[in-house]
């Protein structure tokens, strides 16, 4: 199977990151052909600091290989590195009515985000995304469920074609995590975990030991003592009990049991062992890879080579189909 995705440079990736999509992606690259992309151009589509871009991208880059993606077992590029991806959006938008795009729940949340910043760019950002699909002749789209929507639309948009012009698009499915799809804040679990929105209620993938074991004491939780998870009735516990299943490999039912009649205090110190040791050779790979940026460049150099020579026959193929060629 073919798997395609992508996160946007916009910072530092929290666990919520890790374990709604990285994690997904290290156990998917062992089995399939994956190919994964840093969306530089993704990122443009909202407020960003043009001096700090490159940074960004660097830094995500090597937390994808800290976290555990292997340049050997899959294709790891960024995307403004093949130009492909923006000229099959467009042609892809030359058949896309604009109603489409502005129904988008993205769209209309990002415009109300950022009134000052509504630009065709984010408008068109379902295009690109379709485009970033479809070039790779993509089976699998691991992605959380906000964009679900997008991966519907890319079908659509694959369905449309082929019926116009002929078989040329695999129509891709959605993979979304089981369980872990959305991690919520550790100061407010009623929202999603955020470090623009709300830091201290926020875990960062390479976050330091102390202040790992700060966040997890502060954390909110629920009357009573219980270690029973409830997201209704329970957000909070229920919030640190999925964190915890997820990181020890311990299933939510085994940690209830394991607590029953023990209070919150010795549970989140429990917690903050495992996140520790889970998180730390992240941490030390990190430290390693920071030193070796000649060493990130080539691998994501090699990567775009490789995406390029797909990239390029499904764009012939659709040239051809469009009367372009």
């Amino acid at each position: 199977m073919r798997v395609f995705s992508g996160i946007r440079p916009t910072g530092e990736l929290h666990i919520g990151n890790y374990l709604g999509a990285i994690k997904q992606w290290i156990e998917l690259q062992e089995k399939n052909e994956c190919i994964f992309c840093i969306v530089d151009l993704h990122a443009i589509t909202t407020p960003y600091q043009p001096e700090r871009l490159q940074e960004n991208i660097m830094n995500l880059a090597i937390a994808y290989l800290a976290a555990g993606l292997n340049p050997e077992r899959c294709i790891l590029f960024v995307q403004s590195q093949v130009k492909e991806h923006t000229e099959l959006a467009w042609l892809l938008g030359t058949m896309t009515p604009i109603g489409e795009l502005q129904r988008m729940t993205q769209f209309k949340e990002k415009k109300k985000k950022h009134p000052e910043y509504v630009n065709a760019g984010l408008l068109n950002y379902p295009l690109l995304m379709a485009s970033d699909i479809l070039l790779y002749q993509t089976d699998l789209v691991p992605v959380g469920k906000d964009q679900k929507q997008h991966v519907e639309l890319t079908r659509e948009i694959a369905r449309r074609f082929n019926k116009r012009f002929g078989k040329t698009f695999k129509e891709p499915e959605v993979l979304l995590p089981k369980i872990g799809e959305k991690i919520m804040s550790l100061q407010n679990p009623k929202k999603k975990m955020s470090k623009t929105d709300d830091p201290q209620g926020c875990i960062e993938l390479f976050e330091k030991p102390e202040e790992i074991k700060n966040k997890i004491m502060a954390a909110v939780t629920d009357p009573g003592r219980e270690i029973k998870y409830d997201p209704k009735k329970k957000p909070g516990i229920s919030n640190l009990l999925t964190i915890y299943s997820l990181f020890s490999g311990k299933s939510i039912k085994e940690l209830e049991g394991d607590f029953k009649g023990r209070g919150y205090e010795e549970f989140k110190k429990s917690l903050i062992k495992v996140l520790i040791n889970y998180l730390e050779p992240f941490r030390q790979k990190r430290k390693r890879l920071l030193k070796r940026e000649t060493f990130i460049k080539e691998i994501l150099n090699q990567g775009a080579k490789k995406a390029r020579l797909i990239a390029q026959s499904t764009l012939e193929n659709v040239r051809k189909k469009m009367g372009l060629i």
